[in-house]
């Protein structure tokens, strides 16, 4: 199956985004991809802010970028637009870092006036980044992301669906079943 690179742009240690990327991994995984998550503010803040392109953890994630066969980025909205953090990230890979990838964008706010994020700010600089496909992405509310005492996630209902059919297309179009490994046993 394929390797795919999780991404989350969120700068917070306690992030629903996070959260939801390495949930939906979970589901990947099941698919019989390998995923390997990063979570763009473990990288260090000077190289990524002083554009640092020959400093080792941003030579790493850029050959994550490279060896990926798929692309998962997930982001908070803040102002209408996808995170500042995975800005400094995108713009310190490569031209085309997403040459022949598949992508799926994901975002998660507070608001439903920040739907089109995805749409209006994210989409096209990964369109810019030359991927083979961007699939339908979703924007997830913050109400709908849960975290319980133990550190379980629950996505509302009509979310979790929207969630897995936005993941299944994804994992479709790198050529993966979309049915889980343990429904089919």
């Amino acid at each position: 199956m394929a390797t795919i690179l999780s991404v989350s742009g969120s700068p917070s240690a306690t992030s629903r985004t996070a959260r939801l990327l390495r949930h939906l991994d979970e589901r990947l995984i099941a698919q019989g991809h390998e995923v390997i998550p990063l979570d763009v503010r473990t990288l260090p803040a000077e190289a990524l802010l002083g554009a640092d392109f020959a400093h080792p953890a941003i030579v790493r994630a850029t050959t994550l970028f490279e060896q990926a066969d798929g692309v998962v980025i997930g982001t908070p909205v803040y102002k209408a637009a996808y995170s500042g953090l995975l800005k400094s990230l995108l713009d310190l890979l490569p031209q085309y870092a997403l040459a022949g990838k598949t992508v799926l964008p994901l975002a998660t706010g507070g608001t439903t006036a920040h739907v089109l994020a995805i749409d209006y700010a994210l989409r096209p600089v990964l369109a810019s980044m030359g991927p083979a496909h961007i699939t339908p992405g979703w924007f997830t509310l913050d109400k709908d992301i849960t975290v319980g005492e133990d550190g379980t996630l629950t996505v509302a209902p009509a979310s979790a669906e929207a969630l897995a059919q936005v993941t299944d297309q994804f994992s479709a179009a790198l050529g993966g079943r979309t049915t889980l490994l343990a429904a089919a046993g």
